[in-house]
């Protein structure tokens, strides 16, 4: 039987480090988890990829408001929109609309993603101040996702690059299959690194290791790191793990380990690319910062809130949080308020 939380349940919850009240201490946990930053950035990506393979378009109103939340529970990077084709993702087609609609919005930056020129172009225009490239580590997926090669990307992307250098404009790298592709299999990490480097090279201040299909497990994860920072800075990395085998959590918590401080994650776990089959959502940003927490880490984010903005989407989306953590603080067995 279910039972709503108590408040001073939920509260010991919500705290950092809610363990150091029993008997345990986040400096020995620290300790027994080396490496572990003590600051982690969330570059939040739910209103983008969590929405983009979503078949009901989403009133530009709620997504704005859902950005609005994101920023009031203290998140500080919150990815908005892309400024690709609306024939390929039709649920984006109002990218300029929620540009404009949060143009004045204070206490956050607001990354667009940018396939080409073009597109580039069309979101200076709508006064993006950040921009976002994505390549692939698959050959096959590179050219089922954005139509060309691997190096025929990077070639555009340099372009996309250079004009933004031009403009001061600051631009991040996603690299999407880092550990296995839907069609390939495996991933050398080779691959992965080459495609770092290159992005690196071009400029990007942060390149984001995407296991797009979330098939990744730490035995995968970190040899594919370790080849990475061989030739990128870790303070120039962040990861993005999907959690299609439950495995991204562990899969982050050895990245923070190995060095990475900045974590893509999606509020309520929403999004699942819309080329890869089968890859259900990013991990649940209210299971990020749950776990954060309880290893003394700071992210300044506010989890109460946090949780609101998923409630928020999730109402309108008709379904559950795929986030563990809200729905367990929200109902929790009977004898847990005697934690």
């Amino acid at each position: 039987m279910m039972h709503k939380v108590s408040r001073r349940l939920m509260n010991m919850l919500l705290e950092p480090c809610y363990l150091s009240s029993r008997g345990f201490s986040c400096s020995i946990n620290k300790l027994a988890l080396a490496n572990i930053p003590e600051f982690v950035k969330i570059v939040e990506v739910g209103p983008r990829d969590g929405l983009q393979n979503e078949k009901q378009i989403v009133p530009t109103h709620v997504k704005v408001r859902l950005i609005q939340m994101l920023v009031s529970s203290g998140l500080t990077v919150v990815e908005a929109t892309s400024f690709v084709s609306p024939k390929w993702v039709p649920q984006l087609a109002d990218a300029k609309d929620v540009m404009e609609a949060i143009r004045n919005m204070g206490g956050a930056r607001f990354p667009v993603l940018t396939p080409n020129l073009k597109g580039f172009e069309a979101a200076v225009a709508a006064g993006a101040k950040e921009v976002a490239i994505f390549a692939s580590a698959s050959e096959s997926f590179s050219k089922s996702n954005i139509n060309c090669s691997i190096k025929d990307s990077l070639r555009r992307y340099r372009d996309v690059a250079s004009a933004a250098r031009k403009l001061s404009i600051p631009v991040r790298g996603y690299i999407s299959c880092v550990v296995g592709c839907p069609t390939e299999g495996a991933v050398p990490p080779s691959q992965v690194a080459y495609v770092a480097k290159e992005l690196y090279d071009m400029g990007c201040f942060d390149i984001s290791l995407g296991d797009t299909i979330g098939v990744g497990t730490p035995g995968t994860v970190v040899p594919m790191l370790k080849e990475v920072i061989d030739v990128v800075p870790a303070e120039k990395l962040a990861v993005h793990f999907h959690d299609t085998y439950g495995q991204a959590l562990s899969n982050i918590l050895v990245s923070l380990q190995m060095g990475i401080s900045t974590v893509d994650s999606s509020v309520s776990g929403l999004g699942g690319c819309p080329y890869a089959k089968g890859a259900s959502g990013n991990v649940a940003t209210e299971d990020v910062v749950y776990m954060l927490n309880g290893l003394g880490v700071k992210t300044n984010i506010d989890l109460k809130m946090l949780m609101l903005a998923g409630e928020f989407i999730c109402k309108h989306l008709g379904r559950s949080s795929g986030s563990k953590t809200a729905v367990a603080l929200s109902k929790v067995p009977a004898h847990a308020s005697k934690l």
